[in-house]
């Protein structure tokens, strides 16, 4: 036999011949499998009646102790699912899993909460929590790996969040206003990693919120105006799309004309004059292009739509002088043939 083999026997002898109490912290019961115990508390939370269990929970819960009452919590759904004490259970579990920063498990876990017990009487305060944990990850909270590293803010996972929420109560009072936060959502969304577009599906949540809320004015209104306002961050980037800028407008002029006495007026019509001024723009680098191509017809086009754009634009008396001078050139081209 090898010095190794020596080894392991001497050991395994110790072991028998000395025998002594070491600590168990991974305990097994039938039927609800393995828990952290650590020595010396093996079996001490543990109750055999889901009543009892709870109050365990709830004694924990209320002096903070969080770990011991997620797992009393946790131990009463498992044991007794069908029990009147489950859903309170539920609950406390979610709770403490706040009360950790779990936000996302948490989050799980309330909507574990509504699945298996709908009738549940804390519900709309359930809602509520779910909508304030899917905040926390719209103002850039981060996702965990395996629930456990923070790895990065995800607006795709937020987004999915609120859809819950709108599911679990479409008509409560939080659901609006979860509609318009998956559009701030999409806003911040990069379209890097994303065979969408998030833009669009910015302005889709928005109209979405306009139409299934329209008789909620305050919701109503603020999703038309910030549906605009996508079309109109987006039209500040797009050098040569003229149609975004023509959408933006079409719905701030919709803004205008459902909500005359909106205190948001203002505002509208000075990114509409903006938004004109940019179609000018374009129509003018647009004419450009083709008088330096010598297609004067093209030109003068592109020029005059300067003009009909936004008249009292920068690049309308710019506009005029090149008509002039393309009109009095083609005049003495004419007159020389």
């Amino acid at each position: 036999m090898n010095s190794w083999g020596w080894r392991v026997a001497v050991m395994l002898a110790a072991l028998f011949v000395f025998p002594s109490e070491c600590p168990a912290p991974l305990v097994y019961r039938p039927g609800e499998g393995w828990t952290y115990e650590a020595p010396g508390t093996e079996g001490k939370w543990t109750r055999t009646r889901a009543k009892d269990q709870l109050d365990l929970a709830e004694a924990a819960f209320a002096e903070g102790r969080h770990d011991l009452a997620l797992k009393a919590a946790q131990r009463t759904v498992k044991v007794w699912p069908l029990s009147d004490y489950a859903p309170r259970a539920q609950y406390l579990a979610a709770r403490c899993l706040e009360a950790k920063g779990r936000e996302e498990k948490a989050f799980k876990a309330y909507q574990t909460l509504l699945d298996n017990y709908p009738k549940v009487e804390m519900y709309q305060e359930v809602l509520e929590r779910q909508y304030e944990i899917a905040n926390l990850y719209l103002n850039g909270k981060w996702f965990r790996l395996w629930g456990t590293i923070p790895a990065f803010p995800s607006m795709e996972r937020t987004v999915k969040m609120y859809n819950a929420v709108i599911e679990n109560g479409p008509y409560s009072p939080i659901a609006p206003q979860a509609q318009l936060n998956i559009g701030a959502a999409r806003e911040k969304q990069s379209s890097f990693f994303n065979k969408t577009d998030p833009f669009r599906e910015a302005v889709q949540a928005y109209l979405t919120a306009a139409d299934r809320y329209f008789d909620n004015r305050a919701v109503a209104s603020e999703a038309v105006f910030k549906a605009g306002r996508a079309y109109f961050k987006q039209a500040k980037k797009a050098d040569y799309d003229q149609s975004v800028a023509a959408q933006a407008i079409a719905t701030f002029t919709d803004f205008l004309t459902l909500y005359p006495t909106d205190p948001r007026v203002g505002e509208a019509q000075a990114m509409i004059g903006e938004l004109k001024t940019e179609q000018a723009r374009g129509c003018f680098v647009t004419a450009r292009y083709y008088e330096k191509k010598k297609r004067w017809n093209g030109a003068l086009i592109y020029y005059n739509e300067v003009l009909v754009k936004d008249p009292n634009s920068p690049y309308a008396s710019q506009a005029k002088l090149k008509i002039e001078q393309i009109r009095s050139q083609h005049t003495q081209q004419t007159a020389q043939r």
